[in-house]
């Protein structure tokens, strides 16, 4: 295979996904030619065209396919898509086509990598760590998961010594990568249509992590046995690197971070959620152990504005609140839902969420139920089947979840219905939450939430 800057034709099959979109970047920044497909307009995609980039959301072999050569076009494709007319043409006509994964992975060798894993949290701590790299000037490129709310983008170009990556664990496409540091915050079940059941999953990890070299550190969440020696981190109880003393003033959190050798009080971290300071917790032992003075560290923790999606919240004058969340596994949203609870335990919670997968709905129903049953009230949403068939999984629908979660008042409509059956709701919170396309709903609910707010001024 030729070397990656041999090529000056990228085509990304798939270009809308967080992740491809990411690499559609770096290589359009390169100033190379970038095009691709997607089966759906989103947001993202009229950001990349805005940004220069080709795309097509026809499986068509028009033109711009067809005056492309095998010699100078590598193209790129995502796992998710199965059956496509444009893949077939690529394959057929002998190009070069290789997975996202593995393109990231040629990326990651020629630079020092910080590789960040985790079933959860792994988008937060890769984005902070990159923002925390931003603010201490060093030279590195980023690839995340989600839109940082500082970069605007899932993807900055500051230098090139170091890569920021969020190490995805589907179809073990973190086995491609390079890392020379490396973060494990979490190991619980999901993908069971890939691995097939918890201890497998454990298993990838353990590969992951025997990717970092012995003079390299890797750092894993307290209590999460990796099978080789690693730096541990933690909230609440002693660790090689821990935080505690945590407090609330406002909106913000306070807390003190302990090294092997000394304690540094008083960071200030506006983001909710104890799981959130375990993040900025690892986020800071990587960036005190490439060198970056604890000054700087604070005053990047504390100007942090979060990621698009992960605990996006709008207040009101009224009192009341919106939230927005990306979270699609039981213990994302307890995550989320113990924040709210906690800090507005008083407060009617209104949830509306849209299951992502049939595999997942069906493999984690009793934990979707229970962790829903915290709400006030329900609105569920179809199940977004992303790249999975609905007749595959007959009896998996979102009247079956519905049926075990032991709220009185609940109820499922379809996307399309749910915005007006929202404006009909009593809430003081409303939280609106999921992987699809539920984030359509976002901008309408907060048009209306202005409107009315501002009216009632």
């Amino acid at each position: 295979m030729n070397n990656l800057n041999t090529y000056q034709n990228f085509y990304f099959v798939g270009i809308g996904g967080i992740g491809m979109s990411a690499l559609a970047r770096y290589f359009h920044a390169s100033g190379k030619k970038v095009l691709g497909y997607d089966k759906t307009p989103t947001k993202l995609t009229q950001t990349l065209m805005t940004e220069g980039i080709d795309i097509v959301f026809e499986d068509v072999i028009d033109e711009k396919i067809t005056s492309l050569h095998k010699e100078d076009t590598l193209v790129i494709y995502t796992p998710a898509i199965k059956v496509l007319g444009i893949l077939d043409y690529f394959n057929g006509h002998q190009f070069e086509v290789l997975k996202r994964a593995k393109v990231l992975g040629l990326i990651t060798e020629n630079t020092d990598c910080i590789a960040v894993a985790g079933t959860h949290g792994k988008t937060t701590t890769s984005t902070l760590v990159s923002h925390l790299c931003k603010e201490a000037d060093l030279p590195f490129s980023c690839f995340l998961g989600g839109i940082s709310e500082n970069f605007k983008s899932n993807f900055l170009y500051n230098g090139a010594q170091y890569s920021v990556v969020e190490a995805d664990e589907y179809d073990r496409s973190f086995l491609n990568l390079s890392p020379d540091w490396a973060v494990i915050t979490s190991t619980d079940a999901d993908h069971l249509d890939i691995y097939g059941d918890k201890n497998t999953i454990e298993e990838g990890f353990r590969q992951f992590a025997a990717l970092v070299p012995d003079d390299k550190q890797l750092f894993v969440r307290k209590g999460i046995e990796i099978g080789r020696p690693s730096l541990t981190y933690a909230v609440n109880e002693e660790a090689d690197y821990y935080s505690d003393n945590l407090r609330m003033e406002g909106d913000k959190i306070y807390f003190d971070f302990h090294t092997p050798a000394e304690t540094v009080k008083d960071f200030i971290w506006e983001t909710p959620g104890i799981h959130n300071v375990e993040n900025a917790t690892v986020a800071l032992a990587i960036l005190h152990n490439l060198g970056v003075d604890f000054e700087t560290l604070k005053k990047a923790i504390a100007n942090f504005k979060g990621i698009k999606r992960r605990y996006t919240k709008h207040r009101y004058p009224n009192g009341k609140i919106y939230i927005d969340d990306y979270a699609h596994h039981p213990t994302e949203i307890n995550a989320v839902m113990g924040s709210i609870r906690t800090f507005y335990p008083d407060k009617k919670l209104l949830v509306v969420f849209q299951p992502h997968l049939f595999s997942r709905t069906r493999d984690f129903a009793d934990g979707f139920a229970e962790s829903l049953s915290r709400a006030d009230e329900l609105i569920l949403l179809d199940i977004y089947p992303a790249r999975e068939l609905q007749e595959n999984f007959a009896e998996i629908t979102s009247d079956w979840l519905l049926k075990k979660v032991t709220l009185d008042k609940k109820e499922v409509s379809a996307l399309g219905e749910a915005f007006q059956k929202i404006k009909e709701k009593d809430f003081d919170i409303l939280l609106t939450v999921g992987a699809g396309n539920i984030d359509t709903l976002y901008d309408p609910i907060c048009e209306w939430m202005n409107g009315t707010q501002s009216a009632q001024r």
